[in-house]
């Protein structure tokens, strides 16, 4: 049986999760890679013991979990950390999405923000669906969410891959400059396409 695989992401801000919720209630198995991160990262969690020999006591919270504010900061400002931390979570993540993908759906949807930069995620999805919006509709949504300031996020948006790159690698756009409402239209029209892949695909083989 020919399965489908959708790649879901976008920048900081974009709406990935929101995005990911409505193609949810319509019935795709969503994975979210940021989930699985934290599961991986809470205290006790399998990825724990190496972020600590490799980043010290320091970047563990009371509770023994990752604390994800110092590592922030500390990505920011050392672009190698980022890559020491993304050798030690990335194979768990991975074998963790590829366990998720067995199971059972009319497609899945793998949610990853550094998909495009990520070539072994990137290798388990068939399309990339790419949520688009302005650079101050992702300032604004992430400034509503959290305590960050508008210089980190900046900071964040400037460590991650382009906008226009992510568009020339998108197969399947949604713009998400408008409200939750906006959205539902294009989500139901992909989800219709989504989920009839593989009879459209046994049909043209």
């Amino acid at each position: 049986m020919t399965r489908l695989c959708v790649g879901l992401t976008g920048g900081i801000g974009s709406g990935k999760s929101t995005v990911a919720e409505l193609f949810g209630e319509l019935g795709a198995a969503v994975i979210d890679t940021d989930a699985i991160s934290h599961e991986l990262t809470k205290p006790n969690g399998q990825a724990m013991p190496g972020i600590r020999s490799a980043f010290g006591d320091r970047f563990m919270d009371p509770s023994g979990a990752l604390d994800r504010s110092k590592m922030r900061h500390l990505i920011i400002a050392d672009a190698s950390a980022k890559v020491r931390l993304e050798h030690i979570l990335h194979p768990m993540i991975l074998d963790a999405c590829k366990k998720k993908m067995q199971e059972p759906a009319p497609y899945h949807m793998l949610m990853a923000p550094l998909l495009l930069e990520a070539p072994d995620f990137l290798k388990l999805v068939d399309r990339v669906l790419l949520i688009d919006c302005t650079e101050q509709h992702q300032i604004d949504r992430v400034m509503q969410r959290s305590s960050l300031s508008e210089a980190e996020i900046r900071a964040i948006i400037a460590l991650q891959l382009p906008r226009a790159e992510r568009i020339r690698h998108a197969d399947d756009i949604i713009e998400n400059n408008g409200t939750r409402e906006d959205l539902i239209p294009s989500i139901a029209a992909l989800h219709r396409r989504y989920a009839n892949f593989v009879d459209n695909h046994l049909t043209t083989d």
